[in-house]
């Protein structure tokens, strides 16, 4: 029998204050920590902590974050979650992310890792209403190359949904090795992310244009030039792809273009949450 853990995280706006406010509820092992506002009362930053450190066969985590109108919530973690082995059943993550008009919400949890021979599931779900907007990512490290633990078994369920948008479906085998080596697949790389700006309405071109701009700029200033890009291929979404070998340079590359978007869309400054300087 594995943990089923669940949390509820839901923004509000304080209007009088102009300060955002998180409350939350949790069963299980899974919470946030304290409130941090290191940029202002405007943006309140969480940490998301989850005390096991990893997810075993038959473990579930669920977890629902709300975002009203006017708020703006940033969310990340500690460490990177982790899909241990499992001996049959397998270990889901389940992420809503709902955003009321006029909402802002930073969804920047740290990587993901697939130990060999787990049963991973990870699924995402981002449901934003007019005026919304959301800036996330996500990131999967195939096993630990760099600790001589390859990806030799095991496999990983991937899910990422704007419902009526954007869907992306996908699996991957340890025993694929056209998918994990071949050209027009991973060409042997064991880390890929990707960072999305989404939108409750359609952008308009000028914004568009220059989020896929700034993207860009900062894509072919990287040494992952060859293994990144960005599109849009809806007017709500514009998605950057990164593969690398490791985990560190695909997130330094994802952190500079989530800094740009940041100055570029919504003028605010680059402001690092504490937690990634400890």
């Amino acid at each position: 029998m594995g943990w089923h853990a669940r949390l509820s995280l839901d923004y509000s706006l304080d209007a009088e204050r102009q300060r955002t406010i998180a409350r939350h509820r949790h069963s299980g092992p899974l919470r946030v920590l304290q409130s941090l506002y290191p940029e202002g009362d405007a943006v309140c930053h969480n940490v998301l902590i989850h005390p096991p450190g990893g997810l075993v066969g038959g473990d579930v985590l669920d977890i629902d974050l709300q975002a009203g109108s006017g708020s703006h919530g940033l969310v990340t973690t500690p460490g990177a979650s982790r899909f241990y082995r499992s001996e049959g059943e397998p270990a889901v993550q389940r992420t809503r992310l709902r955003l009321a008009p006029g909402a802002r919400l930073e969804w920047l949890p740290l990587e993901a890792i697939c130990y060999s021979a787990c049963r991973a599931g990870n699924h995402l779900r981002i449901e934003a209403d007019p005026g919304a907007e959301l800036i996330g990512w996500d990131v999967v490290a195939l096993g630990l190359p760099g600790a001589s633990q390859p990806f030799a078994a095991g496999s990983l369920q991937q899910h990422v949904e704007v419902p009526g948008v954007w869907l992306e479906r996908g699996r991957i085998d340890a025993g694929d090795k056209r998918l994990l080596d071949g050209p027009l697949g991973l060409g042997g790389h064991r880390c890929m992310a990707s960072l999305f700006l989404v939108s409750g309405s359609p952008l308009p071109r000028a914004r568009r244009e220059a989020a896929l701009d700034a993207a860009r700029a900062q894509c072919e200033a990287s040494a992952l030039a060859g293994s990144s890009g960005v599109t849009s291929t809806h007017a709500q979404v514009v998605v950057v792809r990164v593969l690398a070998p490791l985990v560190e340079p695909a997130m330094a590359l994802l952190r500079q273009i989530w800094q740009a978007w940041r100055v570029q869309l919504w003028q605010m400054p680059p402001t690092l949450p504490r937690i990634w300087s400890m």
